[in-house]
């Protein structure tokens, strides 16, 4: 939207609205996502050229990245919202019977969403259904470092939805440093842990609740008992998608020595196979958002040593997909997120060993092992921490609806997704009802000569 109105003005005006209590209608709910689905298949090809321009994204990606996400989501929410807004009742006690308990889902109110540049529609979209399903009005801030996907997103928005029941608010840091001098009912942020905390902090003065979606080094273990063709297939298409940039992809391979040099061939073939004998001239291939990132990237190229790909060029935004070899954990690029097309590998012999070390370093938000061996995902599940796990496979655990999606500890806190979206932005009020018959006056004052037989009934 174009803010002409001061931002605390939009924030009461979406409080006022939210009064009106339309918002928890289920049919007005229903048909809002129906028009927010209809309006964004409407711009299909405006979504995918935004994409184009602002990360270079190929069409397949936007599609599969995006768009249908965002569709599977809006239908898994249709079709669910009915069971998921019905009270439940629950049991009580039989001391206190004859009173009956439930639980309501109610909307928590006005929701800030402030959303990353890496998938820029759908990290923005996707918990903008859930707060729609739950009931809530929403100011969504799209980031400026996409500014093609954001000013669209405004538009699709304002076409679709009473700017008092839903806008976009665009701008810079200084803009959501306003937005978060406001009181909201609940704040949903993507990005960095850093930006993170800030949100946090920011979130405390209002003791308004928070869902951070972050990032981290997530761990790709690649055990000895795997089919290395498929796996270096999947690694490559999980780590080069978007060229790197997404907060679930690899982070680093931990490789079985034994099949470490036949996996990094294999890898260096699917690239080949992938992008062309030069990535920069394939159209599959993404681009770096802006400057910024590219510099931090190259830099990290510096440690190590560069065994597949290391060609940059600053002005086309382009790092080629990268693996890099003879690492230590001391090292820069393994200390912080990569979020780009580079790949480091770290070989190891005791799976015990390589999991204490997963385990001395921060949360990820995902861990992936490709391994035929059901003892070791087993160990997997059982030994380390992560926002989730996928076994043979990258990625692809974002993409089902019935999985809350969220990070742990440095990686996040809270989760989305289908019904876990709806929760998020739910407030599950207790209810108990008590008759007034069968009234007894065991439990009121005076209580002399009353503490025997309370203690015989409720111990009964």
């Amino acid at each position: 939207m174009n803010l002409q109105a001061p931002i605390a003005e939009v924030v009461e005006n979406k409080r006022n609205f939210f009064l009106t209590g339309q918002t928890k209608n289920i049919q007005f709910r229903l048909e809002k996502l129906r028009k927010l689905k209809t309006g964004f298949n409407l711009h299909e090809r405006a979504i995918i050229q935004a994409l184009k321009a602002d990360l270079g994204r190929p069409e397949v990606e936007a599609f599969t990245s995006e768009i249908f996400l965002i569709n599977q989501e809006i239908e898994h929410a249709i079709k669910h919202l009915k069971t998921w807004s019905k009270p439940k009742n629950t049991n009580v006690p039989w001391q206190l019977l004859p009173a009956t308990a439930s639980i309501y889902p109610e909307p928590l109110g006005v929701i800030l969403i402030i959303g990353a540049w890496n998938y820029p529609f759908q990290l923005n979209i996707l918990p903008l259904i859930g707060a729609i399903a739950a009931g809530n009005c929403v100011i969504i801030k799209p980031s400026e470092y996409a500014p093609q996907t954001s000013c669209l997103i405004a538009e699709i928005v304002g076409k679709i939805f009473d700017e008092d029941y839903i806008s976009v608010i665009e701008g810079d840091v200084t803009i959501s440093q306003q937005l978060l001098a406001q009181r909201f009912d609940h704040i949903f942020f993507t990005g960095s842990a850093t930006v993170g905390k800030i949100i946090m902090a920011a979130a405390a003065q209002n003791l308004t609740p928070v869902t951070l979606e972050l990032g981290g080094k997530s761990p790709c273990i690649v055990d000895i008992h795997t089919d290395i063709q498929k796996t270096a297939r999947r690694i490559t298409w999980g780590k080069f998608s978007n060229a790197g940039q997404a907060c679930i992809a690899p982070d680093y391979l931990l490789v079985h020595k034994d099949i470490k040099f036949q996996l990094l061939e294999s890898v260096k073939k699917y690239i080949q196979e992938f992008y062309g004998e030069n990535p920069a001239n394939s159209p599959d291939y993404g681009r770096i958002i802006n400057l910024k990132q590219f510099d931090r990237l190259v830099e990290l190229l510096s440690y190590g040593e560069i065994a597949i790909g290391g060609e940059t060029n600053r002005e086309q935004l382009y790092i080629a997909p990268t693996i890099v070899d003879r690492v230590s954990w001391q090292n820069e690029i393994m200390l912080s997120e990569i979020f780009g097309p580079i790949l480091p590998v770290l070989a190891y012999e005791d799976i015990t060993e390589a999991i204490t070390k997963i385990n001395s370093q921060p949360k990820p938000l995902a861990l992936y092992l490709f391994s035929q061996n059901e003892h070791l995902q087993k160990k997997i599940i059982q030994e380390t921490s992560s926002g989730g796990v996928c076994f043979n496979d990258t990625l692809l655990q974002y993409c089902v609806p019935t999985l809350p999606f969220g990070g742990i500890g440095n990686s996040g806190i809270g989760n989305y997704h289908g019904k876990a979206s709806f929760d998020t932005f739910s407030h599950y009020k207790s209810v108990l009802h008590k008759p007034f018959f069968l009234a007894s006056k065991l439990l009121y004052p005076p209580y002399k000569g009353k503490l025997s037989l309370l203690k015989k009934i409720l111990n009964f």
